[in-house]
C-alpha cells in the first residue's frame, strides 16, 4: 500500500519514511502543500498523512483538495496545535484522524492499519517458533506460555513482522518508541535483553540475533 507523508519539518519527514517504510509501506513525501496535494490525488495513494501547517498552501487547504477529488481516502492530520477547536475543526473539514505533536510512532501506526483495515483481523503472529496473542500480549514457545508486559509485546510483535530480515536499532526506536525517543538511549539493548530472558527455553536460547553495529534479527534457531 502506497502512503504520502506531507510535512516540512525534514526530520520528522525522514523518520515517518523510514518508519513506514520499515512496515512495509510504499511511501512518497512532500515538503509543501502544493507538492503535497499533487501527490495525495495521485492514483494508487491509500492514505495520507498530513501536517497541518505547511509553507504555502496549509494543510487544510490541501485537504480541501483532496476531499473533492477523492473523498474516501483516509487523511490522518498531524499538528502541534493540540486545542479542542482545532482538532474539531479538521474533523469537520474532512480529515479522517488527528493526531498531536509529539507523538509515539506506534500510536500513529495503529491508527493507520486501523483506517487502511490491513491488520483489523489480525489478532495473532506466528514467526520462529513463537505465537503471539496480540489482544493478550502472551508468547508461546514450545508449549511454554509467557504474559509480556506491553512495550515488550510491542518490540516482538515488530520483529516477528520483519522476521528474518535485519532491523536496525534506529528503525526499531521509531516503530517501538516514536520519533520522540533520545536517539543515544541504549533502550532496544535494554528490551531485547527482556525478551531474550522470557522467550529463553532450556538448552533453546531465544531467536533473536545480534548483528554488531547493525542491529537484531528475528529467525528460526540453526
Amino acid at each position: 500500500m502506497e502512503i504520502v507523508v506531507v510535512e516540512d519539518e525534514e526530520g520528522i519527514a525522514d523518520f515517518l519514511e523510514r518508519g513506514l517504510r520499515a512496515e512495509g509501506y510504499e511511501v512518497r513525501v512532500a515538503s509543501d502543500g502544493e507538492e503535497g496535494a499533487r501527490l495525495a490525488v495521485a492514483p494508487g495513494v491509500d492514505l495520507v498523512v498530513l501536517d497541518r501547517m505547511l509553507p504555502g498552501v496549509d494543510g487544510l487547504e490541501v485537504l480541501a483538495r483532496v476531499r473533492r477529488a477523492r473523498p474516501a481516502l483516509p487523511v490522518v492530520m498531524l499538528t502541534a496545535r493540540g486545542e479542542v477547536a482545532d482538532r474539531v475543526e479538521g474533523l469537520d473539514l474532512g480529515a479522517t484522524d488527528y493526531v498531536t505533536k509529539p507523538f509515539a510512532f506506534e500510536e500513529l501506526l495503529a491508527r493507520i492499519r486501523a483506517h487502511l483495515r490491513t491488520d483489523a483481523s489480525e489478532t495473532t503472529l506466528e514467526a520462529a517458533g513463537i505465537r503471539l496473542d496480540l489482544i493478550t500480549r502472551t508468547a508461546e514457545r514450545d508449549g511454554t506460555q509467557t504474559e509480556l508486559p506491553k512495550r515488550e509485546a510491542d518490540l516482538l510483535a515488530y520483529l516477528m513482522r520483519n522476521e528474518g530480515r535485519v532491523c536496525t536499532r534506529e528503525e526499531i526506536l521509531a516503530a517501538v518508541w516514536g520519533y520522540e525517543h533520545d536517539p543515544g538511549t541504549n533502550i532496544v539493548q535494554v528490551y531485547v535483553g527482556y525478551l531474550r530472558r522470557r522467550l529463553a527455553r532450556p538448552g533453546s536460547p531465544a531467536p533473536i540475533e545480534t548483528l554488531r553495529a547493525v542491529g537484531y534479527r528475528l529467525r528460526e534457531p540453526r
